[in-house]
């Protein structure tokens, strides 16, 4: 029960306006109550809620009554209104008309409700014949109000119900009820019906019990509504005086109650987690509460000394035991972590949680997680942004925990803030590579080129005349050896040139297929530690090893053609490792080499080109000695390490536990022998059931391993090609990035600045501009782009990385905490909930 009150007394605090400040639980002295201080905050909750109920159906009543004499108030002032317009008359004239018109008239007959029988008018009957007020005592007329909702349908079915003999009108009510159940507000109207007889007002009576109208007694005379007027208008303020008191009062009340509820919520919480977990003992012989749990073994001298507190404080005379238990289940996972590592651990977690003792990835993701999402989100200036933003949230995150926001978008971005904080520093680094800032680059070394032409021929290309040519700058012309190249990033004469995006393209291209194999091949290295740990040599010996051959094979000598390429093949010609290199147009081609290599194709020593063509798009077939023999052994060494990695595991499984049931077998067969001739006989029988049995189960067995182990060999040797072009997303995404930088840059930014020929809007335009501009790199290019490559990052992770040594099918460890416990209905800080 102690509950329901405390939901009822939240509730009421949370609705009061205005609104109560609730202090948030105190969780640093969490000692469970006692059962008699239970009891007294039930009791408490009791009185409280019974005093706030009473105030609330107190409350209730006397809106319903001031609504009622509201009612009351407006049917007096229309009433009034409707007899000093002699309303009255017309209402008799009316209702003779139709009287006269309704004799002998067949539908007048037919009677609608089951009312007594008309009687005739005799020459007493009230009658509208005098209209002066003085005689209005004798009219029959019912006052009252209607929902304004029903008021067609009910002046239809009120003329209908009385034979076109009853006179209706209906006045508006410029006042919203509130209704006091509800609180909703009900449009309302004020009604007013002349008849003649008293067989028609019961008629009237039944209508507006049907419609739900109520009927107010309006004084005939207009002195006495003036009387009621008055003495209702008095009323209402009395009213109106007391629910304001009542509603003073029930705040009072309400801000006690708030002052305590934190307090009672957390001992109701911890008494009920207390017992929640108590339901899980086993009561033994002895009348000792036992249970089986799991416990850090670094904690276990922790939980002993609580164990004993727990004991002393509640004045008990046996000693708690705990024993550590051998189990053959697997225990759960448990990572210790801090504000800083949770965010890595959580993405982690998102795929799978380790299994015990497997290899966890979350530190080697703090690092490689921010450096794959820079790669494709490389810009210094946008870095600087993300930067900033993770700052201000890592600064402040103090205030905002105090703050206590529900809001599960900033939470989302406030749990990854030092994510973001390290996703900004690697980009300022990826951007700083790239040399791009908002699509510009800056020069802070000194470009190691030059321009070689003279002004004469500048001025040319400038004015657009005859020579509408493109200015080449030729290595040998234009850049300096002795300077070198740029010391750190990307020269910046190539933000300048027109085929830019072909040199990027290239080296991000190259760049992206590097990193790929290295976090892949870092992986593989790391599942040598899960075997290692399962004490599994073939593991280590067939497929390790098979899988590192393998990858080094093909994947790894890619990269490291592309290091030797960058660093040995440059734009003058000469020999590189004895072989003949005619110039830059003639490097050798990686992609073609590659699938020559698959391919096994012959080739001839020398460029690709034939004796009478140029050497426009020439390539080298061979760039160092013995290439293809090199080339053939890798291929071969790389395919013979699938069939190592298909059948050898499976079948070491399957003789291994042939032999095993061998010398089974043959050890039951030396205890038969020994036994006498009569009982060999009917022993016989059940061991060879047996051994049928255990050889169905040894063929179903052997089966899942070879489809495991082959469905694991498939998965590796294809992802292997498929996840190194997925690693291909980092060049895509930096090259959208830095494009879509550029447009906004030169389209919204420079164009817009440049669109006007008056020289005094363009300040204002350059403030415009620069306020849309700042707008969309912001929401568009920080948050969108940095969402995208966000979630590439993820997938680069989870699929191609973690799929080479992590399975992640564990079972997170969940300990009984007391803060956790008051968590769910409350959230504490970040430093308690370590605590």
């Amino acid at each position: 029960m102690g509950s329901l009150y405390r939901r009822y007394l939240d509730r009421q605090v949370k609705e009061a306006r205005p609104a109560i400040k609730v202090d948030p639980i105190d969780v640093k002295n969490l000692v469970p109550p006692t059962f008699n201080q239970i009891n007294q905050i039930e009791a408490a909750l009791s009185e409280k809620e019974h005093a706030i109920r009473e105030l609330n159906d107190s409350d209730s009543t006397m809106r319903r009554q001031l609504n009622e004499m509201r009612e009351f108030q407006y049917v007096i002032q229309k009433v009034e209104v409707f007899f000093q317009v002699h309303l009255e008359i017309e209402a008799s004239r009316t209702i003779e008309e139709a009287e006269r018109n309704s004799v002998g008239d067949p539908l007048a007959e037919i009677p609608l409700l089951d009312l007594p029988p008309k009687t005739p008018t005799s020459p007493t009957s009230p009658t509208f014949e005098n209209g002066h007020e003085e005689n209005k005592e004798s009219a029959w007329f019912i006052s009252g109000v209607v929902p304004a909702d029903k008021k067609l349908s009910f002046e239809r079915v009120l003329w209908r119900a009385c034979r076109r003999t009853a006179f209706v009108r209906m006045a508006d009510i410029n006042y919203s009820f509130i209704d006091p159940r509800t609180e909703m507000p009900i449009e309302k109207v004020v009604f007013i019906v002349f008849f003649k007889g008293e067989s028609l007002k019961l008629i009237v009576e039944k209508v507006c019990e049907g419609f739900a109208a109520r009927e107010y007694p309006c004084p005939k005379s207009s002195r006495d509504r003036q009387a009621a007027l008055l003495d209702t208008s008095t009323r209402i303020l009395d009213l109106e005086v007391i629910i304001h008191r009542t509603e003073d009062h029930k705040y009072q009340i309400l801000t006690e109650i708030s002052t305590l509820l934190p307090e009672w919520k957390k001992q109701v919480l911890l008494y009920k987690a207390v017992f929640h977990t108590l339901n899980n003992f086993t009561l033994d012989t002895n009348g000792f509460l036992a249970a089986e749990c799991w416990v850090p073994e670094k904690e276990l001298d922790a939980v002993r000394s609580a164990m004993e507190k727990g004991v002393e404080r509640t004045g008990g005379n046996v000693a708690p035991i705990l024993n550590v238990l051998e189990s053959a289940r697997s225990p759960p996972t448990y990572h210790r972590v801090n504000k800083f590592t949770r965010v890595f651990q959580s993405i982690v977690d998102g795929y799978g949680v380790a299994s015990y003792r497997e290899v966890n990835p979350a530190p080697y993701t703090i690092i490689t997680f921010p450096f794959l999402f820079a790669i494709m989100f490389g810009d210094f200036g946008h870095g600087i942004l993300l930067l900033l933003s993770g700052l201000y949230l890592v600064i402040n995150e103090r205030k905002i925990i105090k703050r206590r926001i529900t809001d599960e978008i900033f939470n989302t971005f406030f749990g990854g803030r030092y994510l973001i904080l390290l996703m900004g520093l690697f980009s300022i680094y990826a951007g700083l590579i790239y040399n791009d800032g908002f699509a510009k680059s800056v020069n802070i070394f000194g470009s190691s080129w030059s321009n070689p032409y003279n002004a004469t021929t500048l001025d040319e290309v400038e004015s657009g005349g005859a020579s509408k040519k493109i200015l080449e700058f030729y290595p040998d012309q234009s850049y300096s050896r002795e300077r070198g190249p740029y010391p750190f990033g990307v020269d910046p004469i190539w933000n300048v040139a027109e085929n830019k995006l072909n040199f990027l393209n290239s080296m991000k291209m190259k760049v992206s297929v590097i990193v790929g194999v290295a976090q892949m091949t870092f992986g593989v290295m790391l599942s040598l530690f899960n075997h290692c740990h399962n004490r599994s040599i073939v593991d280590v010996l067939f497929n390790f090893f098979p899988q590192l051959i393998f990858l080094t094979s093909i994947f790894i000598y890619l990269c490291v053609q592309i290091i030797v390429k960058w660093i040995y093949f440059t734009y003058e010609p000469g020999f590189v490792f004895g072989m003949e290199y005619e110039g830059a147009k003639c490097a050798p081609s990686l992609l073609i080499g590659l699938i020559n290599m698959f391919m096994m194709k012959q080739r001839n020593v020398g460029p690709s080109t034939m004796p009478n063509q140029t050497l426009s798009n020439c390539y080298l077939h061979f760039w160092y000695p013995h290439q293809a023999n090199v080339e053939f052994a890798l291929l071969m060494l790389a395919l013979g390490c699938i069939p190592i990695m298909l059948f050898t595991k499976p079948l070491i499984q399957v003789l291994g536990r042939k032999g095993k049931d061998m010398k089974k077998r043959r050890s039951e067969m030396e205890l038969l022998l020994e036994e006498p001739q009569s009982l060999r006989i009917k022993e016989l029988a059940p061991i060879r059931e047996a051994q049928e049995k255990e050889a169905k189960k040894e063929t179903h067995d052997n089966t899942d391993v070879i489809v495991h182990q082959a469905i694991h060999t498939i998965e590796f040797v294809l992802g292997c090609v498929s996840h190194t072009a997925s690693y291909l997303r980092l060049w895509a995404l930096s090259l959208a990035h830095a494009q879509l930088s550029e447009v906004l840059w030169h389209m919204v930014f420079v164009s817009g600045i440049n669109g006007t020929g008056n020289s005094h809007l363009a300040p204002i335009l350059a403030y415009v501009f620069f306020f849309v501009f700042a707008l969309l790199t912001f929401s568009v290019l920080v948050l969108m782009e940095g969402l995208s490559a966000f979630l590439h990052a993820l997938r680069l992770h989870w699929v191609e990385f973690q799929s080479k040594f992590y399975i992640g099918t564990g079972q997170p460890f969940q300990p009984f905490s007391l803060v956790q416990c008051i968590e769910q209905v409350s959230p504490v800080t970040e430093e308690i909930a370590q605590e």
